[in-house]
């Protein structure tokens, strides 16, 4: 049996210390809090910008949005910076997913102050997109090892249509013309490894869904991401927060396939 040497930890480790919210973040534009509130809403609006900094002092303590700003000076319109709306660079690019989940933006700490912001829109660059199609690779890699042990010599054929089957067989035939090394099980696409899973007992206990519609509801979702990720399609409009929810299930089950047993 081939082994899997890859597993989430593997990977989560990669990004942390490769990939950090730093690599998306964007400057934070500040303003001095003495400057004219209507002047720096005019200045947003042609920028297109939702929130800029204030800065006191020198430093930024705390920031304004757009359309709060009337009259007076911008500091009599500052928010504090409240209780996780500010993240250290260093953080993993899953803590900008969980904070994006309840807000519009989140702002990083940069050499001991806030200098930059992350939007939901920072979440469709190319980091971003490298991330979750590795989760959804290493999804398949593990839905395909556990698959493996469970049916070994191939027993696992008999819970899939004859169509399915045969389109494994086609594809397992054309990589052997090519001299590729693999076996039948390699030629297993998603929805293949998803049907196998939801059609075994134990598999479907173990994913930890409370419905083989929810489970076949989610890997449908991720079908849809990976297609998204490999076409360079947008993943946010029309998905949010529904993709930060599919990440954390994502995980979730990695985490259950690769507990062990």
């Amino acid at each position: 049996m081939k082994q899997l040497k890859s597993s989430l930890g593997d990977l989560r480790s990669l990004f942390a210390r490769t990939i950090t919210l730093r690599d998306i973040a964007e400057p934070l534009v500040s303003f001095d809090h003495s400057q004219s509130a209507a002047e720096v809403r005019a200045l947003m609006e042609l920028r297109e910008y939702d929130v800029v900094g204030v800065r006191g002092q020198g430093m930024v303590t705390g920031y304004v949005v757009r359309n709060e700003l009337t009259d007076g000076e911008v500091g009599a319109h500052r928010r504090a910076f409240g209780p996780g709306e500010v993240l250290p660079d260093s953080e993993p690019l899953l803590a900008a997913f969980a904070t994006l989940r309840e807000q519009r933006h989140v702002f990083i700490n940069v050499l001991g102050q806030v200098g930059g912001i992350v939007t939901r829109g920072d979440l469709q660059k190319a980091p971003v997109r490298l991330w979750l199609f590795g989760l959804v690779s290493l999804l398949e890699m593990q839905m395909l090892r556990v698959v493996r042990e469970r049916y070994p010599d191939n027993a696992w054929a008999g819970l899939l249509t004859e169509k399915r089957l045969e389109h494994a067989r086609d594809i397992f035939a054309e990589r052997q013309r090519r001299n590729e090394e693999n076996d039948l099980a390699d030629c297993l696409q998603l929805c293949d490894k998803a049907t196998i899973v939801m059609k075994d007992t134990g598999l479907f206990a173990l994913s930890g869904f409370r419905s083989k519609q929810s489970l076949e509801d989610f890997f449908k979702e991720v079908g849809v991401l990976r297609n998204a990720l490999a076409h360079a399609n947008d993943i946010l409009n029309g998905h949010w927060p529904e993709l930060a929810d599919l990440v954390v299930q994502l995980e979730a089950l990695l985490e259950r396939l690769e507990a062990p047993r």
